[in-house]
């Protein structure tokens, strides 16, 4: 038997194991290649736990000394990267534990009394999606900081409203902005909402059973951050509904991502010219010398396919197993990661393009001529002043728009004689009614788009999310 394969069955198994692990088992069944990223919370838990384990009288306070220093110089070794990472020993937590009892002998043997692999990778895990939600919070407010900023800007700046894409009614651009303020805003509530339910520290919890060791888990949960101790020890080592609701939050945080990242692709193409988009956020082609390509809200759109699918993968894993732990839920760290990493991306690259837009309000204005945008604005003259019903309104106006339409000229460019053809009792106050200017001006209901709101949105905005 090869002395690696010693080293892992004395390490891990013990005594019970006389035959060796295949190579291939071995590749397999290791998550060291991504679990070391748990390093950090690995090392704070086992300091915890240790100290818990002084102060219980379960091991000696020179043991826990002696842990913590080692546990403290790992941790350096690991940052320095001086650190050996073994693929035998399967994970970091095996890993770490290895290397402290290189270091100080017989007192690291010690650590892992009162607890298992279980509800330590539970543990290390909610903290390390705990601090990552920290960050990925961060992010988002620096994106509404940008949102917010160029709303301020251009809270004048007029501009198409579209329903299915066709032009609708006219509306301000810093309106159309802190729409995302918004919903980056929901996307941080449900952040705090996933942080306060995960909240709960499983260590303690042991293999699934909890432990006959006299322990004092409020003590590990006290000091490592949580509001308080899991309540059922099976649940704590088998459930990953957090880290489900985790790639829940993410995924949606990339849906609206995709959202924006679509409409900017759109504004600055050809066919709109509404933004330019900063060359450091664009490419070019390796064919066609002309081009400037969105490519970084390209990919930000088509990365939020990639949290879906992490999503239901991690879904997926969960629904089949029974309680409590399978080595299945070795699985859930990778689609995790591959998230936190990639939402990063975007949200970088997004806070980088809204930064650094250029805005063309001509172009904008320009496409708010056509479509009839203030069509809704005539319906309501007609109900205002001449008490007409809205659905008869509604008919009326569209008479007048297929009018336009024979024409080829805007609303606003009919003689009163035309708009009276089809209905009579139309006097002059309707050209004031019909302009974009007007029609801007009077969406004065509480959220709307009229730039007086717009500046006193973009001030609640900065008070509630900045």
């Amino acid at each position: 038997m090869s002395k690696r394969k010693k080293s892992l069955k004395s390490t891990i198994w013990g005594g019970r194991f006389v035959g060796e692990t295949s190579d291939n088992l071995i590749k397999f069944n290791s998550s060291i290649d991504f679990d070391k990223k748990l390093y950090t919370q690995d090392i704070e838990g086992s300091i915890a736990h240790a100290e818990m384990l002084s102060k219980q009288k379960i091991i000696l306070k020179k043991d826990f000394l002696e842990i913590k220093s080692g546990l403290l110089k790992i941790k350096k070794e690991i940052e320095t990267n001086k650190f050996k990472f073994r693929i035998e020993l399967e994970d970091i937590h095996m890993n770490i534990e290895s290397r402290l009892i290189e270091l100080i002998g017989e007192s690291g043997k010690k650590l892992h009394t009162a607890r298992s692999r279980n509800d330590q990778v539970v543990t290390d895990f909610k903290m390390w999606i705990r601090s990552d939600l920290d960050s990925i919070s961060e992010l988002l407010k620096e994106l509404q900081k940008e949102l917010i900023s160029q709303a301020e800007d251009n809270y004048e700046a007029l501009m198409p409203g579209y329903t299915h894409l066709q032009v609708a009614q006219p509306i301000t651009f810093g309106h159309h902005l802190l729409a995302y303020v918004e919903m980056f805003g929901r996307d941080r509530s449900r952040i705090q909402d996933c942080k306060n339910r995960m909240n709960e520290c499983p260590l303690g919890s042991a293999a699934l059973a909890g432990t006959s060791y006299p322990i004092d888990r409020n003590f590990v949960a006290k000091k490592l951050n949580f509001s308080s101790p899991t309540r059922n020890s099976i649940d704590s080592v088998s459930s990953r509904d957090f880290a489900i609701e985790y790639l829940s939050v993410l995924c949606l945080i990339g849906v609206n991502l995709s959202r924006i990242a679509e409409e900017l692709i759109l504004w600055s193409s050809n066919g709109f010219n509404f933004i330019v988009i900063n060359e450091e956020y664009t490419t070019g082609s390796s064919i066609m010398p002309q081009k400037r390509n969105p490519d970084a809200a390209e990919l930000i759109r088509g990365k939020s396919n990639r949290l879906v699918g992490n999503l239901v993968n991690l879904t997926n894993l969960l629904k089949g197993l029974p309680l409590a732990y399978s080595k299945d839920l070795q699985e859930d760290k990778e689609p995790v990661f591959d998230s936190s990493e990639n939402i990063k991306n975007c949200l970088l690259n997004m806070i980088g393009i809204i930064k650094s837009l250029k805005i063309n309000k001509n172009k904008m204005l320009k496409a708010l001529q056509k479509g009839f945008p203030t069509a809704t604005d005539l319906a309501d003259y007609l109900v205002t002043y001449l008490n007409i019903p809205f659905r008869d309104a509604h008919k009326i106006t569209g008479k007048i728009i297929l009018l336009a339409e024979e024409k080829d000229c805007s609303l606003d460019e009919l003689l009163l004689e035309d708009l009276r053809s089809i209905e009579p009792k139309i006097d002059s106050n309707i050209i004031k009614s019909i302009s974009i200017s007007s029609s801007i001006l009077k969406k004065s209901s509480f959220g709307g788009t009229s730039p007086r709101l717009v500046l006193k949105a973009i001030s609640e905005a900065k008070r509630r999310y900045l």
